[in-house]
């Protein structure tokens, strides 16, 4: 049986800053031992990128379209592609 791996790509769109919603993905990140980020974007949404295990990115994908009990997700936009190995372990970024 072979491994499914891929690559996600979120924009989280709602109330998503401010909320604890980076922390939330990042504790989800790293539980699933994916690599890649999560970050604010100056126009108020939070971006994530991240590769590992398909199933766990279905699971992190499920959670960002939920987020904290704070955030309010209005919209969730997935792009999936290729696994490429070049994230680092999960992490934060600065907002840009």
């Amino acid at each position: 049986m072979t491994i499914q791996k891929g690559r996600i790509n979120i924009v989280v769109e709602g109330r998503v800053q401010g909320v604890g919603f980076r922390y939330f993905i990042y504790e989800i990140g790293a539980l699933f031992k994916l690599t890649g980020w999560v970050k604010n974007k100056f126009n108020g949404n939070v971006e994530i990128l991240a590769e590992g295990q398909k199933e766990n990115l279905v699971a992190l994908l499920g959670e960002a379209r939920k987020g904290p009990q704070t955030a309010q997700v209005i919209n969730v936009s997935v792009k999936w592609s290729e696994q490429q190995n070049d994230l680092t372990p999960f992490t934060i970024r600065h907002t840009d």
